[in-house]
């Protein structure tokens, strides 16, 4: 089994299967993205393996209307596990998102998965950490501590012997100056040893982690950080 990480698909889909929102006003490099991004998944991933999709999947504001993009999400390869990213507006109560998602994708929301390899993942959107450029208290502050307890939950909930557990956010971990957070605190406390992130693009890629901090190996998987092409990260 191997486990590969791609996040920021912001898929737009509607019932003919026509994207509404057209990612290349962002940039060249968007151009036909939910394109390079099936062939890339074809070319890269079977059928055994699992993909970590951590957040900013659609574009849509209801849950009806996220369905056609799960949809297209569902018919790719492999198992995948989704969190919630920031424009993820569609996302309600976790039964109602299992309730619509097709067959091999799963969500986490305070609980975690545990793949036949004896591996558990765990994850949730993350948010802005204290230190981040303007970081607002007490807003910023209320939602950064409950996504950290949410964290927590999650990997409370692993109760099973497990090989490792691997931990998926939408927000990275820290700050721009990569300073310890709650975050961070939790990998240390759970001993963790594999971090997923999406959330930065264009310029802002160059804020991504080191690939190895406090013994953690850190992956920075937003779409374009990454060539629209699912990353390799775990080899069993």
């Amino acid at each position: 089994m191997r486990i590969f990480a791609l996040g920021d698909l912001h898929f737009s889909f509607d019932a003919q299967g026509v994207e509404y929102k057209p990612m290349d006003i962002f940039g060249f490099k968007w151009e036909n993205h939910a394109q390079k991004i099936e062939e890339n998944w074809h070319k890269t991933v079977s059928q055994d393996d699992v993909v970590l999709v951590p957040g900013d999947i659609s574009w849509a504001l209801k849950l009806e209307e996220a369905i056609y993009d799960l949809n297209f999400l569902g018919k790719l390869p492999g198992l995948k596990i989704i969190v919630k990213g920031n424009h993820d507006l569609w996302w309600q109560s976790l039964t109602k998102v299992r309730g619509v998602l097709p067959p091999q994708t799963v969500a986490l929301q305070n609980n975690h998965v545990l793949l036949e390899n004896g591996i558990a993942i765990c994850g949730t959107r993350g948010w802005d950490c204290p230190g981040s450029i303007n970081y607002n208290v007490p807003d910023d502050e209320k939602v950064y501590k409950r996504e950290v307890h949410r964290l927590r939950l999650s990997l409370e909930s692993v109760k099973e012997e497990v090989r490792e557990i691997i931990v998926m956010l939408h927000y990275p971990p820290t700050n721009n100056k990569h300073e310890l957070s709650g975050f961070i605190e939790l990998l240390l406390e759970y001993k963790v040893k594999t971090c997923i992130y999406g959330h930065l693009h264009s310029d802002a890629i160059k804020n991504a982690l080191p690939e190895e901090k406090w013994g953690i190996n850190f992956h920075l998987v937003s779409a374009d950080a990454v060539n629209f092409s699912p990353k390799l990260i775990y080899l069993d």
